[in-house]
């Protein structure tokens, strides 16, 4: 992320990167109590690192961790501090003060006095508070819901560069079905022999394990691997294979000479009920559960290279294990229909008939949103991903005149494009750093009627939605050289990732309306914004 899309870029201001979310709080903090001390050097009243203090937290960053004040100091340096809830008192251990910023990183040690928000019985993991997975595990999930909302707020009022009359407001976070048991793919590693050194393959040098290494996450604030047995927050199927993978290493500790990634991903067959003969399942491990006029059965595959199968109601998707698909299969029904409802204008006289999906992937929104268009064009540069996701459109029986996907050269995306812009919208689904400066460019060239852009960073979206909306410097989408052409017709979050800090976001924006005033005898154009 600190090599996102801002740094080559005079239009994009920020990555969205954790030290910037952090900082944007921090100085809000402080602002909002009214504890600012120009002038005075707060690095003499600072503890030493490593001891002891006690913290009185305030509230939760958009980056999961607590933010607080030292008790009976009247410093401003903010303290943060992870796995702790607005009134809590913690003591807390500062390992790296941050001067000029006002704030420093601590660990957590234990509760002194806890906070109205706190429940200890809704913690259903022995790793947390050391683990680095979950943040909110002690926190109610109507808490963890309004939160992620405030998330999403903050992202557009500190990286939109947006006056806030043109962001609407924030819909509630629509919250998973499950909020734990939800996550269809875990990657637990192990760091190679304690010996290990970065030289060794140079040298030809081949290091052996004395014994079982642990097997897990990074403990909270460190580099340093944990011992994870059980990760609650997997499916049934993956943490059946989790038990089955760390029996296959400890037995064969002896093969590896360096540290490894373990993949843990579901897969789904979906059989007819009465196809279906429990007595002769052959897999002790198999996870059955009962659809209606289906049974699911779900195991979990371990090779990267092989096939894993989901299914979104009665969408199939076939994609490489190891490759990105959407990890909360629970929410996914209610996300896509959200999509349905969105994608289109709610007036019926609109004429919308083409959809571009401009980062397909293996074609989650083309497929699942197909049937609403005359045709649908999934794009994206991995040649890898057009071929999961055209076969994917095969098994979902959709043809080939209105549903196709092809493998663009990231600098011309648009090129091949022939559906009339007034006629189409363009879903957006990017990686963390979302869209880079010749993207946003290529986009407001094309000039799209609508825009959904879906993001699982709502600061790197709340950067590229200020430019669409807002202008881009140089560029003239139909309005005049600078001018913005969209405004926002919606926003809200979608939780994929309960228990932790995580909150992905949608947001729907529709092309400014033009209309023609006459003056003087004369037409000229101006933009005109449609009502919010």
């Amino acid at each position: 992320m600190k090599n996102g899309h801002a740094e080559q870029s005079n239009i994009l201001k920020t990555n969205g990167t954790n030290e910037e979310v952090l900082l944007e709080d921090v100085t809000a903090l402080i602002k909002k109590l009214g504890l600012e001390r120009d002038g005075k050097d707060a690095s003499k009243e600072l503890p030493e690192k490593f001891k002891e203090i006690q913290v009185e937290i305030k509230e939760i960053s958009s980056t999961g961790d607590g933010l607080g004040f030292q008790i009976d100091s009247d410093s401003d340096q903010v303290y943060v501090v992870p796995f702790s809830a607005p009134g809590d008192i913690v003591t807390a251990r500062p390992h790296k003060h941050f001067d000029k910023e006002k704030y420093s990183m601590a660990d957590f040690i234990s509760v002194t006095t806890p906070s109205p928000h706190r429940d200890a019985s809704l913690v259903k993991c022995p790793y947390f508070a050391s683990c680095s997975g979950c943040q909110f595990q002690m926190l109610p999930y109507d808490f963890q819901l309004q939160h992620k909302k405030s998330i999403v707020e903050k992202a557009y009022k500190n990286f939109s560069n947006l006056p806030a009359d043109l962001i609407p407001t924030i819909g509630d976070t629509v919250g998973s079905p499950l909020q734990y048991g939800y996550r269809t793919k875990l990657t637990p590693h192990f760091d190679g022999p304690p010996d290990a050194r970065r030289s060794d393959g140079r040298h030809g040098i081949k290091r052996n394990f004395k014994e079982v290494p642990p097997i897990g996450f990074m403990k909270k604030g460190t580099r340093n691997t944990i011992d994870i047995e059980d990760c609650p927050i997997g499916t049934d199927a993956v943490r059946a294979g989790n038990k089955r993978e760390r029996k296959r290493v400890a037995d064969t500790i002896s093969s590896y000479h360096k540290g490894a990634t373990l993949l843990l991903r579901e897969d789904t067959t979906r059989i007819a009920k009465p196809s279906y003969d429990v007595e002769k399942e052959t897999d002790s491990d198999a996870v059955v559960e009962d659809r209606g006029e289906y049974i699911h059965r779900k195991t979990c595959i371990t090779d990267p290279n092989a096939k894993s199968t989901e299914y979104i109601d009665d969408f199939q998707f076939v994609n490489p294990a190891g490759s990105f698909f959407q990890n909360n299969n629970s929410i996914l029904p209610i996300f896509t229909q959200y999509i349905r409802e969105h994608i289109l204008p709610s007036t019926p006289e609109h004429t919308i008939t083409h959809l571009i999906d401009a980062y397909s992937g293996s074609g989650l929104f083309t497929i699942t949103l197909s049937a609403l268009f005359k045709s649908s064009l999934g794009i994206d540069i991995s040649a890898g991903s057009i071929e999961s996701a055209t076969e994917n459109a095969r098994l979902n029986k959709l043809p080939e005149s209105s549903t196709r996907f092809i493998a663009a050269d990231a600098a011309k995306l648009f090129a091949s494009i022939k559906s009339p812009a007034k006629e189409t919208v363009v879903m957006i689904d990017p990686p963390r750093k979302g869209c880079d400066e010749s993207f946003l460019r290529q986009l407001v060239q094309y000039g799209p009627a609508r825009v959904v852009y879906v993001s699982c960073n709502v600061h790197t979206q709340a950067r590229d939605i200020g430019v669409l909306v807002g202008g881009m410097m140089g560029v003239d989408g139909g309005f005049g050289k600078s001018e913005g052409c969209y405004e926002i017709e919606s926003l809200r979050g979608f939780d994929f990732f309960p228990q932790t800090g995580h909150v992905e976001g949608v947001a729907v924006l529709r092309k400014k309306e033009m209309h023609v005033q006459k003056d003087d005898g004369c037409e000229t154009k101006e933009a005109q914004n449609g009502e919010a």
